[in-house]
């Protein structure tokens, strides 16, 4: 549904993004992140059009965002970083225009006003004017109308800023509904928010990709590394296993538990030693790197 090929925007001298590449498929949801000043936001904006690129390609749902913008902007919603809202208008005002503006109107556009409020938990507020609302309930504003349209394609820059714990809870499983059949990119600093969301993670840094790989398996490769905690009946000769192929350290964590780092998955093989040696192995398990650890690194 989106792919980003060879992309590059730069300012003056500067390069915000340079020569990032990665595709997003129907049905996926992918994490953007990079710290403060990356290029996230202005590859978001590049891919809704608000921005053209110095060079490469964003491609959505077949059509160039340079050579067919608006029907680009047809099958995508953006919410974007800073939610600009028209303070004065009810949120219901808001929201008819905003589909008027995506060619909706009559009933189908009241009532899908409705199953937005609803569905983005607007309930309560619906007849106020968009400038007495919490930044919150802003937030769920500028994400129905990223919606209105049913786009396929949601592009979501910090979604759930300002929102409290039970908001955020809401809005995640929001986003995992749509997440079932549209493509959904958004950005986040709330890395646990990622790896409760996303299937897959993107990692930019200073305008240039780092990472691109399953949420799942991004701390492993990463890292270079695989952790592996052992515990066994009895005290173990340490330098037995530090000496098997791939191994970087052994180091006893405590009583007799030992932490191995190593290169690749050893838990077949430590299996097979701890047989050889007569060591009884109660718990062998593989350790993830946690999104924060990895994050740090690629990004230091």
């Amino acid at each position: 549904m989106v792919e980003v090929q060879n992309l590059t925007k730069t300012f003056g001298a500067q390069a915000a993004v340079d020569n990032i590449s990665f595709s997003v498929g129907k049905g996926e949801i992918l994490g953007f992140l990079g710290p403060n000043g990356a290029g996230k936001s202005t590859t978001m904006k590049i891919a809704t059009g608000y921005l053209p690129p110095s060079a490469g390609t964003i491609v959505v749902d077949g059509f160039d965002v340079q050579t067919a913008p608006l029907e680009v902007r047809r099958r995508v919603g953006y919410l974007p970083e800073h939610n600009p809202l028209y303070l004065d208008m009810y949120v219901h005002e808001y929201l008819e225009f905003i589909g008027a503006v995506h060619g909706l109107g009559g009933s189908a556009l009241r009532q899908r006003v409705r199953q937005l409020v609803d569905r983005v938990g607007l309930g309560r507020e619906q007849n106020k004017q968009i400038g007495a609302l919490s930044k919150g309930y802003r937030q769920r504003v500028g994400l129905a109308q990223a919606l209105i349209h049913d786009p396929g394609v949601l592009i979501l820059d910090e979604p759930t800023t300002g929102l409290d714990p039970n908001q955020i809870g809401e809005i995640r499983s929001l986003i995992r509904e749509l997440g079932q059949d549209k493509t959904v990119i958004f950005s986040t600093h709330i890395l646990p928010e990622v790896e409760a969301l996303c299937s897959r993670a993107v990692i930019i840094n200073r305008g240039r990709l780092v990472a691109d790989s399953p949420v799942s398996e991004l701390g492993a490769r990463a890292a270079g590394e695989t952790i592996i905690r052992a515990e066994f009946e009895q005290a173990i000769d340490v330098d037995v296993l530090a000496m098997m192929h791939g191994v970087k350290s052994v180091v006893l964590e405590k009583g007799t538990t030992y932490l191995i780092r190593a290169e690749f998955d050893q838990r077949a093989a430590i299996s097979r030693i701890a047989a050889a040696q007569g060591w009884v192995l109660l718990g062998l398990r593989q350790e993830e790197q946690r999104l924060e650890q990895v994050f740090q690194e690629l990004t230091k």
